[in-house]
């Protein structure tokens, strides 16, 4: 039970459904479509198809995303909705044009989109309403326009500086050179006719036809080696695919396997697990010293092997084996920080990016866990003016260094940030969940996790607890901290020897339901470092 002195919220609680999301209008669209007669899955593309008009700068229909769903029957079905490079996407073809490595302001950072893919993949194989429906209320906001909240609006003027770049963008997007500011009301009648078109005749109005004519035309007109061909192939992009899976605390978390990081998620779980809980609660200087290092040699590893499986090969096996992650865990010492460990990455790839996450559970016991991103603010800053189609750069995730598994090549997947997660226990859903945050989300998935079911705290305040990361790159000793942890805990890290610095947003943002299936309950929470809630009925 929380402090009720302190600032914060309850948890949500509800017995025939719940949606949590980062905006309220898009929790509303969700419990709209459950009311309506759709299911858990219905309601999250509902969801994020509102969320790819209200916010942004985090998600839209230019972007890509990941689903894990658990059907109340059992089992989880995952999708992989991430779009794959052009076909004339090579390393000489970029180093011609210019590039020494990938830019995420570049046509060359935008592969095409998978979301629309595998949002009508999704439906056709489990939903109950037809898509056009799920996207009416996405629709409206288009058309009618939204009211800019405080975090939208402060990202947006972030972002200014990119959208400037683009002549489109700049038109659009800001208004004489400056970004629209908290409660100012922004309209899309260009988004608005493609989501109707989509929501007529499917995912061939939005990668086949005038759409896909200027989202290329867009791309080609800024360098890109795009083709209509590209995005036509780009229709069937989104693939089921199987789940990867760890025991841990006598339940099951899944993951998506690669192209995304959610086998880093795993990995923590099995590091960390291998510890005493310590005292002195989740802020601890020991837990969070243990955490920050095991993360340290998880993305050093991702920066190794992460890439597309169909192009390259992840040794998923290996590294999530226990004699593996043993011998990782004996690199950690209580007593001090390691040294210096070989990075893969640069440090630009490692600023957080913009996503969103929402997970949805309906009545029957059906639970979605569901991510929809365009990587960095405003993905390029590059839009398809006349189609509304602000495009991604999930091509930021390339490398141009040839012999990496993880070097852009024609049709291939970039190594994918985004990662929805899901515990189960004897088969059945315990907890849709997810945190954003670009390059944080492994991170901060096992520490909710940890928060929730190691150290007791609700689901709320799991979310809530203040975050930390090591900074990745040649400055990986750095920690990077909200300004909510405390001084003890910064004092007690650097006296192991890390560098503490406060980070200038908070890290990433969070959703989760967790189902008690003894009392009948969903219990719900949403980040506070995003605009959102979670609501039931």
């Amino acid at each position: 039970m929380r402090d009720f002195h302190l600032p914060g919220r309850s948890p949500a609680m509800a017995i025939n459904g719940m949606a949590a999301t980062s905006m309220p209008g898009a929790t509303l669209a969700a419990l709209d479509i459950l009311r309506a007669g759709g299911n858990a899955l219905d309601a999250a593309i509902a969801a994020a198809a509102v969320l790819a008009v209200i916010e942004p700068q985090s998600t839209g229909i230019g972007g890509d995303c990941f689903c894990l769903y658990a059907p109340a029957t059992g089992g989880v079905i995952a999708i992989n909705g991430s779009g794959r490079a052009p076909a004339a996407a090579t390393p000489e073809a970029l180093r011609a044009a210019g590039l020494t490595a990938m830019v995420d302001t570049s046509p060359h950072s935008v592969t095409v989109p998978g979301a629309v893919s595998a949002w009508e993949a999704l439906n056709q194989a489990h939903g109950k309403l037809e898509l056009g429906r799920l996207l009416q209320d996405a629709i409206r906001y288009a058309e009618e326009g939204f009211s800019l909240s405080a975090r939208v609006s402060s990202d947006w003027a972030d972002s200014v500086e990119k959208l400037s770049k683009h002549p489109a963008s700049a038109r659009r997007w800001l208004r004489d050179g400056k970004a629209p500011v908290f409660g100012d009301r922004f309209v899309q009648p260009e988004l608005a006719a493609t989501l109707r078109a989509i929501a007529k005749s499917g995912k061939r109005a939005f990668y086949e036809g005038a759409i896909a004519a200027d989202m290329v035309k867009t791309l080609r007109d800024a360098g890109g080696l795009h083709t209509e061909e590209d995005f036509a192939e780009g229709a069937d992009a989104a693939v089921f695919v199987d789940p990867i899976s760890r025991a841990w605390r006598g339940m099951e978390v899944f993951q998506c396997p690669p192209n995304g990081s959610g086998l880093l998620v795993l990995m923590l779980l099995g590091i960390l697990e291998g510890y005493d809980t310590p005292g002195g609660g989740p802020l601890s200087v020991a837990r969070l010293h243990r955490h920050a290092e095991a993360a340290r040699l998880v993305y050093r590893d991702r920066d190794a092997f992460l890439a597309d499986p169909w192009q390259s090969n992840v040794p998923v096996e290996r590294l999530l084996s226990d004699e593996y992650l043993t011998r990782l865990r004996g690199m950690i010492r209580d007593d001090a920080a390691m040294p210096d460990l070989p990075q893969a990455g640069d440090a630009d790839w490692a600023k957080h990016k913009d996503t969103v996450y929402l997970c949805v559970v309906d009545r029957d016991g059906n639970a979605c866990s569901f991510i929809n991103s365009l990587f960095a603010g405003f993905g390029t800053g590059i839009l398809a003016e006349g189609s509304g189609v602000m495009l991604q750069n999930r091509g930021f995730g390339f490398r141009l260094q040839e012999g990496h598994p993880n070097c852009i090549a024609p049709r291939k997947r970039p190594m994918h940030t985004i990662i929805p997660g899901m515990v189960m226990k004897d088969g059945k859903a315990v907890m849709p969940y997810g945190v954003m945050g670009g390059h944080f989300q492994p991170m901060g998935q096992s520490y909710f996790l940890a928060n929730h079911f190691q150290y007791g705290l609700d689901v709320q305040e799991a979310l809530d607890l203040p975050r930390l990361f090591p900074a990745p790159g040649k400055d990986h000793r750095t920690i990077q901290i909200e300004n909510g942890l405390p001084q003890a805990a910064r004092d007690g890290l650097s006296a192991l020897g890390h560098t503490v610095a406060t980070i200038a947003k908070p890290h990433g943002g969070g959703q989760a339901i967790l189902i008690d299936r003894e009392r009948g309950v969903l219990i719900g929470g949403s980040d506070p470092r995003k605009d959102g809630c979670a609501m039931g009925y």
